[in-house]
């Protein structure tokens, strides 16, 4: 099953993705979760049951996909977890060694837009940079998960494009502020149940392309810490609870380690295509 997040009358609301159209949940049935949050919230039979409302749903609940104002696929994540590090090639490429423990920081809600929304090259700094990733939400609270059962926590993925500040990431030791600048951040447009793809999104090609040119391309396969792995380290600390994001860290290729550097600027495209999950794209503006 496949999920959006689209803008209705100045509102976000959730659809149901099936084929080329998307059924509206909020007319499909009334009743139905109004977004992805409340959906993941919901538990065990959401996912089916609004399967079965927006089968049944009549002709007026049904909007053309390609017709549709994108939001990010949730704002409202209770906790999103970016892991930095997590390809060997992208360590190497910026000088570091491969992390024996997740390289984690967070995001919040103001620094994501959706699918063919605009990234925001900010005032402050030229260094805006691409990162093609795997998003896990998870849909069960989950503590202490043993990496065997961790899968199970996993309501499906998502594309992810982790717009980086490279001058403000570079300026402590620690790189929120350079991963939270508002609308830098692509998320979306499909979220993909689980079942839909191999266990643990291992083995989906994953790519960056910028104007058209491919700038990273490589394999969920190689991740340092799976998804399966990352629950089971994380949840020993914290309490991952359903809505939460993990957002699985970048390949190499990216703009900052080419020579000359290649920043996003105005007027470019970016896309972000992973394997049978779909693709993301962000036209690139200057902050105004």
């Amino acid at each position: 099953m496949r999920f959006v997040t689209f803008d209705k009358d100045g509102a976000a609301v959730l659809g149901v993705r099936i084929g080329d159209d998307v059924v509206d949940l909020s007319v499909a049935d009334p009743t139905q979760p109004r977004d992805l949050l409340s959906l993941l919230q919901a538990g065990q039979g959401a996912f089916a049951a609004a399967m079965k409302a927006a089968e049944a749903a009549p002709a007026s609940a049904r909007r053309p996909y390609d017709g549709l104002t994108f939001h990010p696929l949730m704002r409202n994540a209770p906790k999103m977890f970016c892991l930095g590090l997590n390809y060997a090639d992208h360590a190497a490429e910026g000088g570091h060694n491969v992390p024996v423990f997740p390289t984690l920081f967070m995001r919040g809600g103001t620094s994501l837009v959706g699918h063919n929304q605009p990234i925001v090259r900010p005032r402050l700094s030229e260094t805006l940079d691409f990162e093609c990733e795997l998003a896990a939400l998870i849909g069960q609270r989950v503590k202490n998960m043993p990496e065997d059962k961790a899968l199970g926590a996993v309501a499906g993925y998502a594309c992810f494009n982790d717009g980086s500040v490279r001058e403000y990431q570079r300026m402590t030791p620690q790189w929120t502020a350079g991963k939270n600048f508002d609308n830098t951040g692509g998320f979306g447009p499909d979220f993909v149940t689980a079942d839909e793809l191999p266990l643990g999104g291992v083995g989906l090609n994953i790519q960056t392309r910028l104007n058209g040119e491919v700038m990273q391309s490589a394999n969920t396969e190689i991740m340092i810490f799976s998804v399966a792995k990352t629950i089971a380290l994380v949840s020993e600390l914290i309490t991952l609870e359903p809505g939460d994001v993990l957002v699985m860290g970048t390949p190499s290729g990216v703009g900052h380690a080419r020579k000359p550097p290649v920043w996003m600027k105005d007027g470019d495209v970016c896309e972000i295509e992973i394997e049978k999950v779909g693709i993301l794209r962000n036209p690139i503006v200057n902050e105004v």
